[in-house]
């Protein structure tokens, strides 16, 4: 498939895209060599190759979800709030986000 610099300039337009006059004849080229390796990607004949495996196809082995309750509770809030840049009474204070 071929391009040239006017559908370039007529597709930035509708892509909303100022393209510079000087970058138009570098991106038709750069362009114009992606459609021909497109072109030569489709030429090739896959009929006698194998989908390749789809992550949808496998499953992952997950540990039971099961609440663990430590003897102390507060204690643990506090160690775990020991990295927290900013907290009040076991609670994070965050930055206020809406006027």
């Amino acid at each position: 498939m071929s391009i040239d610099s006017n559908e370039i300039i007529k597709t930035a337009k509708l892509a909303k895209l100022n393209i510079k006059e000087s970058d138009k004849d570098n991106i038709t080229h750069r362009i114009a060599e992606i459609l021909n390796l497109v072109d030569q990607m489709q030429s090739i004949d896959t009929s006698n190759i194998k989908p390749m495996a789809n992550s949808h196809d496998a499953y992952q082995i997950l540990r039971a979800d099961e609440a663990i309750i430590p003897n102390n509770p507060t204690q643990k809030r506090d160690e775990i709030q020991l990295c927290a840049p900013s907290i009040d009474k076991g609670l994070y204070l965050v930055p206020k986000v809406i006027d």
